[in-house]
């Protein structure tokens, strides 16, 4: 026990134990007992007193002698009244008056509380918030509860603000019960030893409870070990606490190691401090003052008996420590020094949060200069200064703003000067001393005062913010209470007697991981690569599913989620399939095919699968869909899902709930049904699953399973493999969710007197509000939430401004975003608020965000009572009209729809939504509504994808081509109601707009060609000097019209992109965006009676100039893309058709890419989804003629058909033989080696399917 000895804390504890008694004279439901009027005159003290009949004895609540309460003789901050409990006592309750009869009263106040009179502490009602409000008037009195209590038995007042109109005047009373206990006092290397006792543990529960003061940063406070070499430490390191925790079963390898943790800040202040720890089972709570920290633990706790070593005394010192508060940058203590000594010294302790300040200016006495001692980015900087010589500094230490109590000695003689932080001596040299020392200047501790005074001082840094103590200035110890009385030296700002420094850290404000640091008036959260961002990283940056992400314009991808928004879920990575709606695709570790053998209901198999996400992740993503879907396949080959003989399952699954389920398929659950089952069409009729047919050859039950609440799954168990010729398999395939439920959640409010009503809003410390609106109106209130005296108001003030109003006890304030455009378009717009300890903000769009810092040192927690109104206010005044949307306060969504079913005056849903989102669909994408949402509808764009920007590209072989037919017969599409119809000669083509892309380096090449019924054509070639030729001929009798674009070579490889826009004879043209010119057509101004659109080679024998018939018989090879002419996509209607379309296809025409890569000719592209030789009037060989009788075209393809069936017949035959000899060659391997589960699945399936279908169709 000796090294623990040596190490125990200079303290002073109060313990309490189970098996001690401690006296209680009250409890938290019976101490509230006035305790000021029974004390005597001499248990009052003040600061001062106006007149004798004004003495702090007459500051008894609701008396009226003397002149009827305390006023001081001076009414300032520096003021106070104090009372002398006689014994330490539990303070529940204070109440103040003003005096009686007059216009003195206090306004507004501090409470400080002291055991020995002397090294004061604030109390604090909130975590920051020290002062309390005073009075109104002389005579009401203002009570206020104290939760938690104070221990003490001294208590000061201090008066912030007064009646401007009078003086300071109190009269006070405080409530409360005598409070004793047994008191230890350790002085360091002493300790008090308990031994066990074995009848008294108990295995279920335990406490250990104790409170301690002292002024060691670092000791052991308890340390209790066990027969097991399990052991307990309470252990105070830097002012911090920390509980360790090492059960003896943490030597074995499968248990956890000793736990460490910490709690509690700026613990070493001298002031009381409560500790318990309480074990329940495996359950353990460590609570130190109001912070407490939850979690599990090994090992049992033990009670113990009391014994002691060493010099330990059963009574409390009082270490007399006399520190100082610098409150403010203007803060300053200025003492005088002692002459007629030829050094210059000075000792002191300090501790601040800041990284920056003026800690001593020293006057240097008969000539001009100083010494400067000073705090920068943490480190101590000695800077001596005087005529004659360079500045020279020294420094010292690093990390100093660290909140740790640091000492500080620094001596400067003639030709030496030094400093020593922490006994460490940072620095001394003879050469950066003064030649010459006189003492007796001014010593400026923490700042200076204004230039009036006079004074050399300089703080080029500012002023000290922090605490000092055991200041000494040539060797005499500073006496700081004759300071306060003001019999020696003077101060601005400082609050003597009491060190108000205070951890902003503990406990935590910054969200989700931010990392805090702090000052002395505030804190601040380091947000990087939490995900989240804000004052209080409360933000998160990502969206909370991929139908938000795919409503800012979003395309397929892998993207963060973040689904509970600002909770305390963390964002993760999943895959986002853009498509006519935003399916969420999240993976897990099984997707392979598994294959089982040889398991039994007494040895059975069961698969794991782990998530990309947790339970809670997904439980969140999954909430938000509307639909949620997992396919499952179980292969079977006399393996069986259920026994048939008594019901009970032989294969089963595990999902969210962890729950057995039996269904194999479907989104309701249907115990021991498959999907065949559901729909009719099973094997074998007589069961309801596949593989219940127990046959020898390999079948599968596969189904999608969408009952939500079960999803995902996360085991499957296997029990039917070991019979012989027995085995199964299993693939499950991703989580697979659809849309956001919740972002399309909306309601419209039709009258200002409509309402929402919600539970109350529960936004304490954090609080963040967001939606998307659509109105008409010019006003309106989209939310409000009241308490007694807190608010939360959110509205439209103007059509062009919107509010927040909140009020958190500080009164009421307001921001307001106001926009250079109206809000009242009825378009949706998007509201966030957020209101956090640190500041409150509003952003509207993507405007610039505004925001209001919190007052430093205020209320801080909103607190809410009433009901939440959503749409309109309780008065039913100031009503919204028009639509919210996917309204969420702190992550959670409000399901609005559901509530305005039952609410009159407001309707669920909205619509409206291509308003807003119809910029999204482009390229000639129209906007479509849906009941949640939109769709883009691309059946007259170039372009697919979910907003018609998927270009539609094709590669084109040698000799290929694309035709659309307009129309093949011009007396026949006279009468036609067709798309085609618009191009033919009755409806003259005045205008057309042409847009494509392409690269290719051959030349000659034709691009596009428009023929028609009357010798008229537009075509758009390369000729052969690589120049760009679009030539127009409107009319058979005239010359065609040629704009030649010969400034490069297009045949250069690279991607070039073509517009083209005629108006009647007005053509104007434009080159990959930024090359264009206008010109007037001669030959005519319409092209009549369109007939045919080709892409690449002319097949057929046509009227045209000579260049436009070389570059047709040539064609087009490369890659063409977004072929657009007017309504028409070609490329489209051939590769992606949605309905029949007049298209013919010869030769290699091949879905492509027409961006480059690096190192791959322009010509040389990889080929895939060949669309080559379809069905057609034409062919890649010469052009049919009319010579041709029909009676040999009739002969020819009666022969060809005959020459098929032969050939087909002989094709099956090989087949079949093929196949029965791969079935026998692959029996053979899989008899051998079935290490690749699923490529030796595969081949098997294959081969049995193969088997089958050949055998169908050589019988047909």
């Amino acid at each position: 026990m000796g090294s623990v000895t040596g190490a125990v804390l200079k303290t002073l504890l109060l313990l309490s134990t189970p098996n001690w008694n401690r006296v209680l004279a009250g409890n938290s439901y019976d101490c509230d007992d006035p305790l000021v009027s029974a004390l005597s005159q001499a248990s009052f003290s003040s600061s001062s007193e106006l007149s004798s009949s004004h003495g702090p004895g007459f500051a008894r609540l609701n008396r009226r002698d003397g002149a009827g309460g305390w006023s001081p003789l001076v009414s300032n901050q520096y003021q106070w009244l104090q009372i002398d409990l006689g014994e330490r006592m539990e303070i529940t309750a204070v109440a103040t008056q003003g005096g009686y009869g007059s216009s003195d009263w206090v306004t507004s106040y501090l409470l400080m509380f002291s055991d020995s009179g002397g090294n004061w502490k604030q109390y604090r009602q909130e975590d920051s918030l020290w002062g309390f409000s005073g009075n109104a008037n002389a005579d009401s009195v203002v009570y206020y509860r104290l939760q938690p209590s104070i221990k003490a038995r001294f208590l000061r007042f201090i008066p912030l603000e007064w009646n401007p109109k009078g003086r300071i005047g109190m009269r006070i009373e405080v409530f409360g019960c005598a409070y004793r206990s047994e008191v230890v006092d350790l002085e360091g290397k002493s300790c008090l030893l308990y031994r066990f006792d074995q009848k008294s543990l108990s295995p279920i529960k335990d406490t250990i409870s104790l409170k301690f003061k002292t002024m060691r940063s670092d000791g052991i406070l308890l340390h209790r070990e066990g027969q097991n070499g399990d052991h307990i430490t309470l252990e105070l390191r830097r002012g911090k606490l920390f509980l360790l925790i090492n059960s003896g079963e943490a030597k074995l390898p499968s248990t956890r190691g000793p736990v460490s943790l910490s709690l509690g800040s700026l613990l070493d202040d001298q002031h009381w401090h409560s500790v318990l720890v309480q074990r329940l089972g495996k359950r353990v709570n460590f609570t130190v003052d109001e912070h407490r920290h939850r979690f599990h633990a090994q090992g049992e706790f033990s009670y113990l008996h009391l014994d002691h070593e060493g010099n330990v005394s059963f009574s409390c010192s009082q270490p007399q420590s006399v520190p100082v508060t610098f409150l403010s940058p203007r803060s300053y203590l200025a003492l005088p020094g002692f002459s007629g000594e030829d050094e210059v010294s000075a000792t002191f302790q300090f501790q601040t949060w800041n990284k920056a300040g003026l800690l001593l200016f020293v006057e240097l006495q008969l000539v001009s200069g100083g010494l400067l001692l000073l705090l920068n980015d943490g480190k101590l900087k000695l800077n001596l200064y005087h005529p004659g010589k360079l500045p020279s500094d020294i420094t010292a230490g690093v990390g100093l703003n660290d909140g740790q109590w640091h000492s500080v000695s620094l001596s400067a003689k003639r030709n030496y000067l030094s400093v020593v932080v922490d006994g460490q001596v940072a620095s001394a040299s003879p050469s950066l001393g003064p030649e010459q020392i006189y003492s007796g200047g001014i010593y400026y501790f923490g700042g200076c005062p204004d230039n009036s005074f006079g004074s050399q001082c300089k703080s080029p840094l500012g002023g000290f913010q922090g605490c000092m103590r055991l200041i000494s200035i040539s060797h005499k110890v500073v006496d700081l209470i004759s300071v306060q009385r003001g019999s020696f030296g003077n101060f601005s700002d400082l609050q003597i007697d009491s060190c108000g420094i205070r951890d902003r850290c503990l406990p935590n404000y910054c969200e989700h991981g931010g990392e805090c640091s702090q000052s002395w008036d505030t804190f601040h959260c380091n947000c990087a690569n939490t995900g989240y961002r804000g004052a209080t990283c409360h933000n998160s940056i990502y969206e909370q599913s991929c139908e938000a992400y795919k409503h800012k314009g979003n395309t397929s991808g892998f993207y963060y989620i973040d689904a509970d928004g600002s909770g305390p879920l963390e964002p993760f990575l999943l895959y986002c399939n853009m498509t006519e709606t935003a399916w969420t695709i999240i993976q897990h570790n099984g997707s392979d095919v598994t294959r089982v053998r040889n398991t039994n209901p007494e040895n059975p198999y069961a698969g794991f699968f782990e998530y990309v996400a947790s339970m809670e992740q997904l439980q969140a993503t999954i909430n938000h869909a509307e639909h949620c879907e997992q396919e499952l396949t179980y292969y079977c080959k006399k393996s069986r899902l259920v026994n048939m003989e008594d019901g009970t399952p032989l294969s089963w699954w595990v999902g969210r709930t962890n729950e057995t389920q039996t269904y194999w398929g479907g989104s309701l659950p249907d115990p021991q049904k498959c999907t065949c089952g559901l729909e009719g069409n099973c094997i074998d009729p007589q069961y309801y699953c596949n593989c219940d047919a127990d046959r020898s050859e390999w079948t599968n039950d596969t189904g999608f399973l969408s009952y939500k609440e079960h999803l995902p799954v996360t085991k499957i168990v296997i029990t039917d493999t070991g019979r012989p010729h027995s085995e199964a398999a299993y693939k499950l395939g991703p989580l697979l969710c659809r849309g956001d439920r919740l972002f399309w959640n909306s309601a419209s409010f039709n009258t200002e007197a409509s309402y929402l009503h919600f539970p109350t809003f529960h936004g304490e410390l954090s609080a963040d509000v967001s939606f998307f609106f659509k109105t008409t109106a010019s006003s309106g209130v989209f939310l409000e939430n009241l308490g007694i005296t807190d608010f939360i108001r959110i509205e439209l003030r103007s059509p062009a401004v919107v509010t927040f109003s909140f009020d958190v006890g500080n009164g009421p304030f307001e921001i307001s975003v106001q926009s250079p455009t109206h809000f009242s378009d009825n378009q949706w717009h998007h509201v966030r608020v957020e209101r956090n300890m640190k500041e409150a903000s509003v952003q509207v769009d993507q405007l610039s965000p505004r925001t209001q810092p919190a007052p430093a040192d205020g209320h801080v927690l909103l607190q809410l009572n009433s009901q939440l109104f959503v749409g309109g206010t309780a008065t039913r005044q100031r009503g919204f009209l028009g639509c919210i949307r996917s309204l969420q306060l702190n992550g959670m969504a409000l399901n609005l729809e559901e509530r305005a079913k039952v609410t009159p005056g407001v309707e669920p849903g909205c619509r409206g939504h291509c308003s807003s989102y119809g910029r999204l669909c482009h390229n000639r994408g129209k906007c479509r509504e849906k009941p949640s949402g939109f769709s883009c509808d691309c059946t007259s764009s170039a372009y697919a994808g979910p907003f018609c920007s998927d270009e539609i590209s094709a590669y084109f072989g040698s000799g290929s081509s694309v035709i659309y037919n307009f129309q093949e017969n011009y007396s026949l599409s006279k009468n036609s109601s067709s798309h085609a119809a618009s191009f033919h000669g009755d409806m003259r083509l005045s205008r057309e707009t042409i847009k494509f892309s392409f690269r290719t380096t051959r030349t000659p090449s034709l691009l596009l060609y428009v023929s028609s019924f009357y010798k008229e054509y537009l075509s758009v070639i390369i000729a052969r000097n690589g120049s760009l030729q679009i030539r127009y001929k409107l009319n058979r009798y005239q010359e065609p019209d040629v704009v030649n674009f010969d400034f490069k070579n297009m045949a250069d490889g690279q991607l070039h992109h073509i517009k083209i826009n005629r108006e009647e004879a007005v053509v104007s043209v434009e080159i990959d965006e930024n090359m264009r010119r206008q010109v007037h057509l001669v030959s005519g101004t319409e092209l009549s009676a369109v007939r045919s659109l080709v892409l690449g080679r002319i097949l057929e024998h046509s009227d045209v100039d000579q260049e436009t018939a070389l570059a047709g018989a040539q064609g087009f090879l490369g890659c063409l893309s977004a072929v657009q002419v007017s309504h028409v996509a070609p490329l489209k209607a051939a590769l992606h058709p949605s309905r029949p379309a007049p298209i013919t296809i010869s030769g290699h025409v091949t879905e492509s890419t027409c961006v480059a890569q690096a190192g791959t000719d322009a010509t040389s592209r990889e080929r895939t989804h060949s669309f080559a030789d379809h069905s057609g009037a034409r062919d890649d060989r010469e052009p049919l003629t009319n010579t041709i009788k029909s009676d040999s075209a009739v002969i020819g393809g009666l022969i060809a058909v005959v020459i098929f069936i032969l050939l087909c017949i002989t094709a099956i035959a090989v087949r079949i033989s093929q196949q029965k000899r791969s079935y026998k060659r692959n029996e053979a391997k899989r008899s051998e080696n079935v290490d690749s589960a699923e490529a030796v699945l595969k081949s098997e399936l294959n081969i049995q399917n193969a088997v089958g279908e050949n055998q169908k169709e050589y019988f047909f």
